[in-house]
């Protein structure tokens, strides 16, 4: 089974991978973007904010997404459990955002980047403006998340849009649930 956890930073997903790895210990963990030596100097161009134009930041996911399916999702989807730090859902969600490519144009292009491969189920941790705030507030902020809250906050709502155009299951969890019941839903929710 392939899953990917989604959600704006700060809103736990890596606590809940940390914790889904003690329930499937022999999973494969991976991330977009960085999960592959080419990932990594993607995410650090991605993060840096040195990519002006928004085309090519999105062209960046793409090319992380197709050497992301080459080397870690196929070869093992057939037979691993995989869980994933964002997916295709988020760079979808992200483009959206931007507005600058029509919905087909980023279904069509993220087909090809995953030969059409997608999670399962996809979990998003949902966050409230109040919540998000308090945690952005707690931490240095990188590139992304210096754009703000309402960004992303449109961001999260464009997450649910994206599932919805890729046509993948979307669980919604309440991010500011403790981490032992969004664990327990997600493991539920797995095991239905």
């Amino acid at each position: 089974m392939y899953i990917a956890l989604e959600g704006i930073d700060t809103a736990g997903k890596s606590t809940q991978i940390q914790a889904l790895k003690k329930s499937f210990p022999d999973a494969i963990v991976t991330k977009e973007p960085g999960a592959t030596e080419i990932g990594k100097e993607i995410r650090e161009m991605l993060l840096s904010s040195r990519v002006a134009s928004k085309r090519a930041e999105f062209l960046l996911f793409l090319a992380d997404r197709a050497e992301h399916m080459h080397q870690v999702i196929e070869p093992n989807i057939n037979n691993k459990m995989i869980i994933s730090d964002r997916s295709a859902v988020s760079g979808i969600a992200y483009a959206l955002s931007e507005g600058k490519l029509k919905k087909e144009e980023l279904v069509s292009l993220n087909n090809f980047a995953t030969t059409s491969i997608y999670p399962e189920k996809v979990f998003l941790l949902r966050l409230t403006k109040e919540e998000l705030d308090y945690r952005l507030s707690q931490k240095e902020l990188d590139g992304i998340e210096l754009r703000g809250s309402k960004y992303l906050l449109e961001i999260q709502d464009a997450i649910i849009e994206a599932a919805t155009l890729l046509n993948i299951e979307l669980v919604e969890i309440d991010a500011s649930l403790s981490r032992e019941k969004i664990t327990q839903k997600i493991l539920n929710n797995i095991n239905n």
